[in-house]
C-alpha cells in the first residue's frame, strides 16, 4: 500500500480530474434498463429519476468496481449499484455536494454469491470463538463495499422490500456520525428542533420505542411461534442494523413501510427530504 502522504496526493489528483472533466452521462438505454428492472426506481417522478440519473453518473465517476472470483462486473451491474446507492443521497442539495457522504472510499467488490467472512468474537468468559458469517453485503468504515450480485439484482422483487445496495449505504451515511449506531449526522433544524442535543433527542424518542417492540416481535415468532414482521427480521439485532433494514424498506415500499411505521415516517422525510419537510410544516 503506498504511504499515507502518495495516497492524500493520489485522491486529490483523483478530485482535480473530476473537476475539470466534463460532467459524465449514462447512456438513455442503459438507465432505462435499470429503471425497468427496480419497480421502485421506475416509480420515481420523471424530474427525481432525472436527477438521480445525473448523481448515479458522477457516483460511477468516482468509484471503482471489482469483480470477486472472477466475476466481470458490466456497465449494466455497475449502474444498477449506483442507482439504488445514489438514492438516498437524491434531495441532498446538488450532485457533487450529496456525493461527499461517499467520500471516505472507493472501491466497490461484487461477489459472484454470498461472500463467507470469518469472525471471532470473545465471551464473558474469556473464550475466544471463531465462526463463519455469511454475508450478502458489507460496508467498512473508511474502508470498501462488499456487495453479493445476485442480492443486488433482487432488490425490490420480495416482500421485504429490501434493498442490499441501500443497506450498505445507508450504513456508509450512518458511519459519518462516529461509527454505525443508528442515528446519522441530523441536518440543521431537524423535525423544527434548534439545536444538535434536541435533534438527537427527537430522533431517540422515534426510533427506541420502534426498535424495542419490532425486538420483541422477533423475538416471539423465534421463540413461541409468532407472526414474523414485515421488515427483515434481521433488523432486531443492533439499532444500527434497525436502521438500515427501515430504510430499505422506506425506499423501496414506501406505502406498506407507512402503515407498518407511521411513527418513523416523518422522521426519515426529515432526514431523506429535508425540503419537502420543511415545506409542510
Amino acid at each position: 500500500m503506498p504511504p499515507a502522504p502518495l495516497r492524500f496526493l493520489t485522491r486529490i489528483a483523483r478530485r482535480l480530474r473530476a473537476a475539470i472533466a466534463p460532467e459524465p452521462e449514462i447512456s438513455a438505454d442503459l438507465w432505462l434498463a435499470t429503471l425497468g428492472h427496480y419497480p421502485f426506481l421506475k416509480t420515481l417522478p420523471l424530474a427525481d429519476q432525472a436527477k438521480l440519473r445525473a448523481l448515479s453518473a458522477l457516483f460511477l465517476q468516482h468509484k471503482e468496481f471489482s469483480g470477486a472470483h472472477g466475476l466481470v462486473v458490466t456497465d449494466a451491474m455497475a449502474v444498477a449499484i449506483a442507482a439504488q446507492a445514489c438514492l438516498p443521497l437524491l434531495h441532498w442539495g446538488r450532485p457533487r455536494q450529496a456525493l461527499a457522504w461517499y467520500d471516505d472510499f472507493v472501491g466497490i467488490v461484487v461477489h459472484p454469491a454470498e461472500a463467507l467472512a470469518r469472525r471471532k468474537t470473545m465471551d464473558a468468559a474469556g473464550v475466544v470463538h471463531h465462526y463463519s458469517e455469511v454475508l450478502l453485503g458489507e460496508a467498512m468504515d473508511h474502508g470498501p463495499v462488499m456487495l453479493a450480485w445476485p442480492a443486488v439484482a433482487a432488490a425490490g422483487r420480495s416482500g421485504h422490500a429490501s434493498s442490499v445496495v441501500i443497506h450498505e449505504f445507508v450504513h456508509k451515511i450512518d458511519m459519518k456520525s462516529g461509527g454505525a449506531d443508528g442515528c446519522p449526522p441530523l441536518p440543521p433544524g431537524f423535525m423544527g428542533t434548534g439545536g444538535v442535543r434536541a435533534a438527537h433527542a427527537a430522533w431517540h424518542a422515534a426510533w427506541k420505542p420502534a426498535y424495542a417492540q419490532f425486538r420483541d416481535q422477533v423475538i416471539i415468532a423465534e421463540r413461541f411461534g409468532g407472526e414474523w414482521p414485515w421488515l427483515d427480521a434481521y433488523g432486531a439485532t443492533s439499532p444500527a442494523e434497525f436502521f438500515a433494514v427501515a430504510c430499505e424498506a422506506y425506499f423501496v415500499h414506501r406505502e406498506r413501510f407507512a402503515q407498518e411505521f407511521p411513527a418513523l415516517l416523518p422522521v426519515l422525510d426529515a432526514l431523506f427530504r429535508p425540503a419537502q419537510a420543511i415545506q409542510v410544516k
